[in-house]
């Protein structure tokens, strides 16, 4: 008994401990979860980040660049060179073979250069601010993405729940019918259609509930898959579709001011029609002259034997100052070829720009419309439940009575099951509908 009891001492701290780990999340902080853990969000803003470091890439060419380089030459066999043997007091006519220099040497240099003027560079430093803003709005546009995947997920896991505990009770009432009317067809006091029609309406109900219970484990690990978290992770939501639903009920939203330079599509289009603007500049700057200055500073050593690493070696210095001026003169039309490409391309983009602008206001309406007819659908389902509700209840007393027959009580129930379903799928298209209304207003 006391080593039961320590047992479960020792025990305690480490359930309590994963019983923190395991999230509770309402659909709120599922959100806000998902945009710091989620594996799209995180790869979203490292593009942010590695645009920034491109931008300072491209800035970094134009500014001073110093080389270094060390050369080592070992001649094996040194060439051999004729010379007037007169030279030496030889006979005038012959010629006498001389080696010159020595058969090792070394050289080492350190160049500095610096870009003057380069037209391309001018609009490269511009189209690193562009790509920036780009990675900026691809985030936002992706954060907005994760924010519709989580509220999609989170609802569908409220969905799955619901349709068990809704198919469960169905099943429940089926059984007990069953059950009565085979007592009473074993009495002799009903029919064997009677009991086969409630079988036939229970088989199909139970292969409902199996179908919920497999969708309510695959809906979490999708959510769960969309949150950054491990699929097997038991995560608990705190919410449920019904309150929910009336939560995200905002009629309010459809007459929300509509500014559409706040639309992340809007600003990936204006993106894309700077950079055509960028690519023309580039194309132009390809006739213009480039100024480059260097200085360089080295030294060459020579030696029979290696030893250019000693203190006493000689090394004889070099120092050269110098400009390069490149200047485009004719490229065979190569280079107005070009430019004329960048125009054509820069005026597409103004036409997808214009065109950009007229879909993302056809969204915006089709996104209201599609608000409003779920909460109107969500109001016409929850009707039509009660109502389904109550024909259901009274076959249920007119069968037990002997006034309906199985068929008609089947027909009934039949109805109530797909109303239920509807009720529930409306749940649900009002959060998502309202989403999607939301990320095109970027609220």
């Amino acid at each position: 008994m006391q080593r039961t009891l320590i047992s479960l001492l020792l025990i305690l701290p480490w359930l309590a401990s994963a019983q923190d780990t395991i999230p509770n999340l309402s659909l709120d902080q599922a959100i806000a979860y998902a945009l710091e853990h989620n594996y799209s969000s995180i790869n979203a803003e490292r593009d942010i980040v590695d645009a920034q470091k491109q931008k300072w890439e491209t800035i970094a060419t134009g500014l001073p660049q110093i080389n270094g380089a060390v050369s080592y030459q070992n001649q094996l066999k040194q060439p051999v060179s004729q010379i007037p043997a007169e030279f030496f007091g030889g006979e005038p006519g012959t010629y006498q073979e001389v080696v010159f220099g020595q058969a090792q040497s070394m050289s080492a240099t350190a160049t500095l250069r610096q870009q003057i003027f380069d037209g391309s560079y001018i609009v490269g430093v511009q189209a690193t601010k562009t790509f920036l803003e780009y990675s900026q709005n691809n985030k936002e546009k992706t954060e907005l993405e994760v924010r519709k995947s989580v509220v999609e997920a989170y609802g569908n896991v409220l969905l799955a729940r619901e349709s068990v505990q809704i198919s469960e009770k169905n099943k429940s009432t089926l059984e007990d019918n069953l059950y009565e009317t085979k007592r009473i067809y074993e009495n002799g006091l009903g029919d064997e259609e009677s009991v086969d029609q409630l079988q036939i309406t229970l088989s199909t109900v139970d292969n409902q509930l199996k179908n919920a219970r497999r969708m309510e484990e695959i809906t979490l690990q999708m959510l769960n898959l969309v949150l950054g978290l491990p699929i097997e992770t038991p995560t608990v939501l705190t919410e449920n579709l019904d309150d929910l639903t009336q939560k995200e009920i905002d009629l309010g939203l459809i007459d929300s001011e509509f500014n559409i330079e706040n639309n992340v599509d809007y600003k990936m289009a204006a993106n894309l029609n700077e950079q055509r603007f960028l690519e023309l500049k580039l194309a132009k700057s390809r006739a213009l002259p480039t100024l480059n200055a260097f200085v360089n500073y080295g030294g060459n050593s020579f030696s029979n034997d290696f030893n250019f690493l000693d203190s006493g070696q000689q090394w004889f210095g070099s120092s050269i100052l110098g400009v390069d001026l490149n200047i485009p003169i004719f490229s065979s039309l190569g280079r107005s070829a070009s430019t004329q490409r960048a125009k054509i391309a820069l005026e597409k983009a103004k036409t997808q720009f214009t065109e950009a602008q007229a879909q993302i206001r056809l969204q915006l309406e089709s996104a209201k419309s599609d608000y409003i007819l779920a909460i109107e659908q969500y109001g016409t389902s929850k009707e039509n439940l009660e109502l389904a509700e109550r024909i259901e209840n009274k076959n249920q007393v007119k069968y037990e009575e002997g006034l309906a027959t199985s068929f008609e009580l089947r027909q009934a129930q039949t109805q109530l099951y797909t109303s239920q379903q509807e009720y529930l799928q409306s749940m649900v298209d009002v959060i998502n509908k309202k989403t999607a209304l939301e990320n095109i207003l970027n609220k």
